[in-house]
């Protein structure tokens, strides 16, 4: 008897991981955006083609940052650039990223958020990574904004080659990580926007710790090379 004899239904094809959303119609606020990470990012997205609002404590900084960028981006304070975006990218300090997302609850609340922050000290050996006490940056996201879809990507960008106009592609991977794979495949679709770059899923929050602090081995190696290292996953 064959298993459509017995009843079960046949098991449907497995999907495809680069069968990616069209996410060209999304807008995409960024949290820190007046920043060298936010900046650089801010950017990139625009110049692609996406619709790009960048957030700051105070309005008037955003909007010149926007002016400055061009390519359509606009400025505004955090809370009307979480208003107005569809996918938020929190591209704040460390130090200031839980106040940030505390005041910030309502308004990103049902978006999807991208979390690139990096917790990291420095001394006089170099960076060094910093364990938050709920796991990662991306985690600590998640506990505070629990009506929001967290994930977490674009951590290992250098902000010089982003900002650079004569730079037409970034040769990087960004690494992806989230619980539900509907929101990771539009964090992989949004890196794919920019030129050289590709979204890789690479887990869940929980494995987000090590994502981020791999950074602070990225700025050593930086340093020892004079170079502006990023990352490729091979076989993929």
């Amino acid at each position: 008897m064959t298993t459509n004899d017995s009843g079960s239904a046949p098991k449907p094809p497995a999907k495809d991981p680069w069968d990616l959303p069209d996410v060209s119609g999304l807008t995409v606020g960024v949290l820190g955006g007046t920043g060298p990470q936010g900046r650089g990012l801010a950017y990139r997205f625009a110049r692609a083609g996406q619709k790009v609002v960048i957030g700051s404590r105070a309005a008037d900084r955003a909007e010149a940052a926007a002016a400055e960028l061009g390519h359509g981006v606009e400025g505004a304070d955090n809370a009307e650039c979480a208003r107005r975006s569809d996918v938020v990218i929190v591209a704040v300090p460390w130090d200031g990223h839980a106040k940030t997302l505390e005041s910030l609850r309502e308004e990103l609340a049902g978006k999807l958020v991208i979390d690139c922050v990096n917790p990291l000290g420095f001394d006089k050996k170099g960076a060094y990574a910093l364990k938050p006490e709920e796991g990662s940056a991306a985690e600590q996201a998640a506990a505070l904004l629990p009506d929001s879809r967290v994930t977490a990507a674009f951590h290992h960008l250098s902000a010089v080659l982003l900002q650079d106009e004569a730079i037409e592609e970034i040769d990087t991977d960004v690494l992806v990580l989230g619980e539900a794979r509907a929101d990771t495949d539009t964090v992989q679709a949004l890196a794919g926007r920019i030129p050289g770059m590709r979204g890789v899923f690479a887990g869940r929050l929980r494995n987000a710790h090590q994502v981020e602090s791999l950074v602070a081995n990225l700025i050593s190696v930086n340093r020892r090379y004079k170079a502006h290292a990023g990352l490729r996953t091979t076989d993929v």
